[in-house]
């Protein structure tokens, strides 16, 4: 069969952290010293609280699917604009090749608001999670699909010693089983197939029904407007993470407004 295209992101990105000896111990210790996390799960318990749609807006150039959104977008200017449309965190795409990110794309859209910001990227190391915290991230992406059950584990009890919240990203419920095997308490369902990159719109709102109470669940993908977002709020969900229709919009404040209210 074919490589997809979930398997060629993680063979570069498990090729390149073969080749990566930084020492763990100095990653450690530099981590140590990083400034303080701003909270990302609490800023959507809070603003799910105070009876509102959590919105998680992404910072995003390309997808390997759509090919270029935005390339030229300035990062600063984007998150503000996220932020002054009332987002309750960030998502910020640092994959080179395939999305065209940075890390330098996260650190200024972070120094450019004061909300959260999760690393959207493919994490496959140790050195992936210490590099999340050492870039100013408050949160990292864990994969279930891309993980194994071992990898998924020590990587969510590495980043909660970090200060890092974790989004264990599923797909379906026997993804969402080692999610729970490892004590996720924000894990996010992405309605993009990543063998496929196919969107299925049905599959949040299955998922959700699975979701134990007392997890912040947050619905990924395919998620165009405020109806999207309104029939996933009433599936459950506290929070939405949106990048294509937000990175595309001609008003992306208002874009996120309309989202938090529906």
């Amino acid at each position: 069969m074919p490589a997809t295209y979930l398997d060629r992101i993680l063979d570069e990105h498990r090729a390149a952290a073969a080749t990566d000896e930084r020492d763990l111990g100095a990653l450690a210790a530099s981590a140590a010293e990083a400034p303080p996390v701003r909270g990302f799960r609490r800023a959507l318990v809070e603003r799910s609280a105070a009876g509102e749609l959590a919105v998680i807006a992404e910072v995003k150039r390309r997808s390997p699917s759509k090919g270029d959104l935005h390339p030229d977008l300035d990062p600063a200017t984007v998150a503000s604009r996220y932020e002054a449309g009332g987002a309750a965190c960030l998502s910020v795409l640092t994959d080179a090749t395939w999305f065209g990110g940075s890390a330098a794309d996260l650190a200024a859209a972070r120094a450019a608001v004061q909300i959260p910001v999760l690393r959207k990227d493919f994490t496959v190391s140790e050195r992936d999670v210490y590099d999340a915290r050492l870039m100013g991230a408050d949160a990292v992406l864990l994969i279930a699909a891309a993980l194994s059950a071992d990898e998924l584990h020590r990587f969510h009890a590495l980043a909660i010693d970090l200060g890092l919240d974790a989004l264990v990203e599923v797909h379906d419920e026997a993804e969402l089983a080692k999610a729970l095997a490892v004590g996720a308490t924000l894990v996010g369902v992405n309605q993009r197939d990543l063998v496929t990159f196919h969107v299925d719109t049905d599959r949040a709102v299955r998922v959700a029904a699975a979701i134990p109470t007392g997890l912040v669940k947050v619905a990924e993908s395919g998620i165009t407007g405020p109806d999207d977002a309104a029939r996933l709020r009433r599936a459950g969900y506290q929070a939405v993470l949106v990048g294509e229709s937000l990175v595309t919009s001609d008003d992306a404040a208002s874009a996120v407004s309309a989202l938090r209210s529906a």
